[in-house]
């Protein structure tokens, strides 16, 4: 029974005349709104994420997306792959037979499925192979899986500390689960290389995989190179008296001393709190930001109108 037909222009939500970086452009964002790790217990979101994966391996590879143009046809109808003139028609390939009906098989032998059968992921022919190419023709030449690239979301806790990572990427089997070493204080857009758990081909190794760092937004810092900024809330009394305020850090929590007459907007500067490898971290800075009551008691509104005729300051 053929299986039912998948648009993958439609899964990626790309016009079918649509360019590779158009393609690659829908695929990050799919794959980004449906990856696991942001749906966690999500079958539907798993399943789709596994839909647009299989999308992109088809489109992102020239030969391929020309075979499954020829194929589908019909797609905008949703009918089974296939030709007119291919119903009745017997196909025969690593001793399997499949007729007009079976496209489905076809079309997995055709593309490869990463459990050792058809032509593999990334292309026709296994390692070494000499069997007969179904396009004509005999191969040698040894087959190499594609290298695969995905992005590795990290939270600025994580970038500081390193360390062993679990992370989840897809392959057309399902979600595969993958431990990662970070090196401490890795920079935003840093690649890192997994080898040999890119695509795979029968009978030939495997391509590599490439993690992309991007750092998670964070709720406290703002990141600027290897430093971090945060602000620091004071009352009017404590930049005009001084204070001891504990600022927080990826660490931990330090004490910071705020002298007398600090003023709206001075910074404070943290050594060596920042983001960067252990030999040569940035620092944090400490931006003041003076708050005011919205509303005052009576006795308050007194207090305040007393000081306002005493003092001899002058803002502006």
């Amino acid at each position: 029974m053929a299986a039912t037909y998948k648009d993958y222009y439609k899964l990626l939500g790309v016009e079918r005349n649509a360019s590779d970086q158009d393609i690659a452009h829908a695929f990050k964002k799919q794959a980004r709104k449906y990856h696991p790790d942001l749906n966690p217990n999500n079958k539907q979101a798993e399943e789709r994420f596994k839909e647009v994966n299989e999308a992109y391996e088809v489109l992102k590879d020239p030969e391929k997306r020309r075979l499954y143009d020829q194929l589908g046809s019909n797609w905008k109808q949703g009918q089974a792959f296939g030709e007119p003139g291919f119903e009745g028609t017997h196909f025969t390939f690593n001793g399997r037979s499949f007729d007009g009906s079976g496209f489905s098989d076809f079309f997995e032998s055709l593309f490869g499925n990463h459990s050792g059968g058809g032509f593999g992921q990334s292309g026709f022919g296994g390692g070494r192979s000499f069997g007969p190419d179904p396009f004509g023709g005999f191969s040698s030449k040894p087959r190499r899986g594609r290298d695969v690239e995905s992005e590795l979301a990290l939270t600025l806790e994580e970038v500081v500390r390193g360390g062993l990572r679990q992370v989840t990427i897809a392959t057309p089997n399902g979600p595969k689960s993958l431990e990662v070493k970070l090196p401490p204080g890795i920079a935003e857009g840093k690649k890192l290389r997994l080898s040999g758990q890119g695509d795979t081909v029968l009978g030939g190794t495997a391509g590599d995989l490439f993690l992309q760092i991007r750092y998670k937004p964070h709720e406290r810092f703002r990141v600027q190179g290897k430093d971090l900024i945060c602000d620091l809330p004071l009352s009017p009394w404590e930049a005009v008296l001084g204070t001891r305020a504990d600022v927080a850090t990826l660490e931990g929590s330090v004490e910071l001393s705020i002298p007398a007459g600090t003023s709206s907007g001075r910074k404070f500067r943290l050594r060596g709190k920042g983001l960067g490898s252990p030999s040569s971290r940035g620092d944090i800075l400490v931006q003041v930001m003076i708050k005011v009551p919205a509303t005052v008691t009576d006795e308050e509104q007194r207090l305040w109108e007393e000081l306002a005729r005493q003092s001899s300051f002058k803002a502006r």
